[in-house]
């Protein structure tokens, strides 16, 4: 198959990243393909590094004319027979692009944010994900059922959750030992950490506020945020961390998680919203007990008192009372981790790659 992919962001994050692992998940199965993405971003570094062939998009904006009748040329010329769009602008480039053409349209959703307002009176996501794309993967059923409530009909629907590359074995005591001295954290020490992007949904001052009252139960805990973001340096995280005396520190987002997670206890995910909750898996992939935000999809990936816990959403005393309960039950969290890898391994990338490519392969049936 001849598959391209667009995605519209600046950065690397969750998004971008899943669409580099089911390219490289592709390529193993010897479909051509090209990503289309912003000139100068992060993706198309990465893309490039990885051996991708990549389309530039030239110009910020909505859906730049010259853009969309570059990516249109290149459509019809090359005669790719999938466009694939992983963000909602994304989505609108892509509509715009491809009208007219053969090539089969796949749209994926990974956020739950609806539009409000005007947007929702104009059913913005009808016109969206409807005439123009050929069938949505939504990363979760809470997804789903969010785009269904939108107008989106069922049949055009399939639920493909995000996937998570699992590692072949668990890091060595030595990866743990050397993780802590690399960010001068006692050996003895009860380690929670969180990775993502830190935007408001995210919600790592719920973490932050939440580790202040476990600091009081938990004297010898510290907190590991990892990540970049417009909130990063806001003055409420700021104030948190200060307020933390050292216990709570803010690392640059790594390529590669695997000290991270070596260096771990406890993962945390105080999400106030979340589409799914990959960067839970991939913690779980690597044995890692896991309390959550009980929001969108992230109960679809942790199983309550089986891979961890579940607590509500915007609550940091409840969020704090889990922590203290996970560091005080080591045999717990034993159990938790050791049934949270089992439970990563059925959203592996393979597994990922595998139906995406089947979407693709009964759309161009379908088409004829």
């Amino acid at each position: 198959m001849k598959i391209a992919h667009l995605d519209t962001g600046q950065e690397l994050r969750g998004g971008q990243r899943q669409l580099l692992l089911l390219a490289a998940g592709l390529r193993s199965r010897d479909h051509d393909q090209l990503i289309v993405c912003p000139k100068g971003s992060a993706p198309e570094s990465r893309a490039q590094q990885q051996g991708f062939d990549v389309h530039s998009l030239q110009r910020r904006g909505f859906a730049p004319l010259p853009d969309i009748a570059g990516l249109r040329r290149k459509l019809r010329g090359d005669g790719f027979q999938i466009l694939h769009a992983h963000d909602g602008r994304g989505q609108t480039v892509s509509a715009l692009a491809s009208f007219g053409l053969s090539v089969r349209r796949v749209g994926t959703r990974r956020v739950t944010f609806m539009p409000s307002g005007l947007g929702r009176i104009l059913a913005l996501h009808r016109l969206q994900y409807g005439p123009f794309c050929d069938a949505i993967i939504a990363v979760s059923r809470y997804v789903r059922d969010l785009l269904m409530h939108a107008g989106i009909p069922q049949s055009k629907i399939e639920v493909i959750p995000d996937g998570v590359k699992i590692p072949s074995e668990l890091p060595k005591d030595a990866a743990r030992s050397d993780a802590r001295r690399r960010w001068d954290i006692p050996m003895d020490a009860f380690v929670i950490g969180h990775a993502g992007a830190f935007t408001r949904e995210k919600g790592q001052d719920i973490l932050l506020e939440a580790f202040l009252q476990v600091s009081g139960s938990v004297p010898h805990a510290r907190l590991l945020l990892a990540g970049e973001g417009r909130l990063r340096d806001s003055a409420p995280i700021v104030d948190l961390l200060r307020k933390a005396e050292g216990r709570a520190r803010v690392l640059d987002w790594m390529e590669d998680l695997t000290p991270f997670f070596a260096a771990l206890d406890l993962y945390v995910m105080p999400s106030r919203s979340e589409g799914l909750g990959s960067s839970a898996l991939l913690a779980m992939a690597y044995g890692l007990p896991v309390v959550a935000s009980r929001v969108g999809g992230l109960s679809e990936v942790v199983e309550d008192a089986r891979t961890g816990c579940l607590v509500s959403p915007e609550s940091p005393v409840e969020l704090a009372h889990a922590v203290v309960a996970a560091a005080s039950n080591q045999e717990s969290r034993r159990h938790f981790g050791t049934c949270g890898r089992e439970r990563a391994r059925e959203f592996s990338d393979d597994i990922m790659v595998h139906h995406t490519e089947a979407l693709y392969r009964r759309l161009l049936a379908a088409a004829g």
